[in-house]
């Protein structure tokens, strides 16, 4: 977790014996700050979206197979119905939706 301070502060913490000190002696205190804040910005911020973006494409995928596989399954199912019904006729009009068996 980042270290903030609070909104005010603008140099850390000085000890109360080395502020005396100085004040005493009349050296100056010198205040270094190591600051380890990196340049750009975290990888997180790049790999959420990529991993929401890969999560949608793999479902998107998903669903197409299933709809394949529906489609597939469907068109079986017609095709035997359609062998094993016969002829459809209405109206006069007749429809024969597959081929007979050819005898020899």
């Amino acid at each position: 977790m980042d270290h903030r301070d609070p909104p005010g502060i603008i140099a850390p913490h000085i000890p109360a014996d080395a502020y005396r000190r100085a004040e005493a002696t009349g050296h100056p205190v010198v205040i270094v700050v190591h600051t380890t804040d990196p340049a750009g910005r975290p990888m997180r911020h790049y790999l959420v979206p990529l991993v929401i973006a890969g999560a949608a494409a793999m479902g998107c995928w998903g669903l197409v197979a299933a709809l394949c596989a529906l489609l597939d399954a469907a068109a079986h199912t017609f095709t035997v119905i359609t062998q094993t019904a016969g002829p459809i006729g209405a109206g006069g009009i007749t429809f024969k939706f597959a081929r007979g068996g050819r005898k020899s």
